[in-house]
């Protein structure tokens, strides 16, 4: 039996694999783009996921607080951005000698804690500098309902908490008091209900054992 070929394409049948092929293109420069940007999107989380634990690096040295600050946000991102706006207010803030994973904790805990203390929507303003004396300072200014004077000195015990029951374990003030007291430092708390509340938190620039005694 003889073959039968296809017959020699038309005009429009032309026409219409010029457009498929041009569809498809488009649509594979489209998803190309897609893979891109997702393939971005990975690498910075995952940047940010090393610059918030610093991997491998459990010893103390010298740390950019500005960096870990917004590392910090980027990986508290969805523990922040429903409730409230951030506002940064950023001095000069020279290198500190620190175990860097563990006060990218410490501002983690804070962080979460203000976004929490919002009701509804508010603002979480970030400030930080240092003076002239080898400290360096950062604050975390809150618009929740605040604290009441006669909690304010428990709010660091370990389980003690001023949230709902199932809201929080009373353990992450307690943790980052312990961390911050271990660099050397301390944290100050200015509180009042329905004014909100901040938190600040004092670091030497060199870790303790090889700095002056005396704070800011």
């Amino acid at each position: 039996m003889p073959l039968t070929k296809d017959p020699p394409p038309t005009g429009v049948s032309r026409k219409r694999s010029r457009a498929d092929m041009d569809y498809l293109r488009a649509d594979m420069q489209a998803l190309l783009d897609e893979t891109g940007e997702g393939i971005r999107r990975v690498q910075g989380i995952v940047q940010n996921l090393r610059d918030f634990s610093r991997i491998g690096e459990s010893e103390w040295g010298w740390t950019d607080l500005l960096q870990g600050l917004d590392s910090t946000l980027n990986i508290v991102n969805n523990e922040i951005k429903y409730k409230a706006d951030i506002v940064k207010r950023y001095g000069d803030v020279p290198l500190v000698e620190c175990v860097a994973s563990q006060i990218n904790q410490v501002f983690t805990n804070i962080l979460v804690n203000a976004a929490q203390a919002i009701e509804g929507r508010g603002v979480v303003t970030i400030s930080a500098g240092g003076d002239d004396k080898g400290w360096v300072w950062v604050e975390f200014t809150d618009s929740g309902h605040g604290i009441p004077k006669d909690k304010l000195t428990k709010i660091f015990e370990p389980f003690y908490t001023t949230k709902p029951i199932g809201k929080g374990t009373g353990l992450g003030l307690s943790v980052s008091y312990g961390i911050v007291e271990r660099h050397g430092g301390r944290i100050e708390v200015e509180s009042e209900p329905g004014r909100g509340s901040t938190f600040r938190v004092w670091l030497p620039v060199q870790r303790s054992d090889r700095r002056p005694t005396t704070a800011a």
